[in-house]
């Protein structure tokens, strides 16, 4: 489960900045030059940085995750050899800490150790189920794809509309999407979808804004 959601935390977060970057670029390019061609060109190859960045930092986060739950596996591996007292120590006042009386914490933590004492140790120090570890594959392949079709939304928008209708198409497309990137990461961390829509949506303008404006502001040059 802790996979799973993770892979679907870096496609929520991959799609949001997917979307951001992409709109960003979009509207600093098209207020700088009225050529369809160097616009799309522009938002196709922000489209792909974006994605493959995104790709590259989730894996690179998820394997340095990965790697330190490797660490502390070993870690309590030798420790169970070296030094049993501590470790049953350990294990003997997490369960005191939730409530259980002193006598039988230690009971609990005898029979635990001896019948599981590596998972036992890496989950009761570091809440780590034993040879299940994230994958940053799976992490890395979510975000990228999640990231170009974030990335998608804007760029198509402003490549399929002509006229008065580009831009208003172009917000639309952003504010629609990124208030539903909201609210999944708010149905992911438990959070408030109302509050996380509204968040995500004034983040949406604001980029929009910035981006107008540095257009707006190039083009004086």
């Amino acid at each position: 489960m802790n996979e799973k959601l993770n892979t679907l935390r870096a496609g929520v977060l991959g799609s949001n900045d997917g979307i951001l970057t992409v709109v960003g670029v979009l509207f600093s390019v098209a207020v700088a030059t009225p050529n369809f061609l160097t616009i799309f060109i522009a938002g196709l190859s922000d489209l792909l940085a974006c994605a493959f960045s995104m790709a590259s930092g989730e894996y690179a986060s998820v394997s340095s995750q990965r790697d330190t739950e490797s660490a502390s596996v070993q870690k309590e591996r030798r420790l169970l050899k070296t030094n049993l007292d501590n470790e049953l120590a350990s294990v003997q006042q997490f369960y005191m800490d939730r409530g259980i009386s002193e006598d039988t914490a230690l009971k609990i933590a005898r029979e635990l150790l001896d019948k599981k004492p590596l998972e036992t140790m890496v989950s009761t120090k570091y809440n780590i189920e034993l040879g299940h570890y994230m994958n940053p594959w799976s992490a890395a392949f979510s975000s990228l794809f999640s990231a170009a079709l974030g990335g998608a939304f804007p760029l198509l928008a402003m490549s399929l509309t002509n006229g008065i209708y580009r831009w208003p198409a172009t917000i639309l497309a952003v504010i629609v999407s990124v208030g539903l990137t909201g609210f999944l990461s708010a149905k992911l961390g438990n959070g408030r979808p109302k509050a996380a829509i509204i968040r995500n949506i004034i983040i949406g303008i604001l980029t929009m804004i910035i981006h107008y404006a540095t257009g707006k502001l190039m083009n004086q040059f």
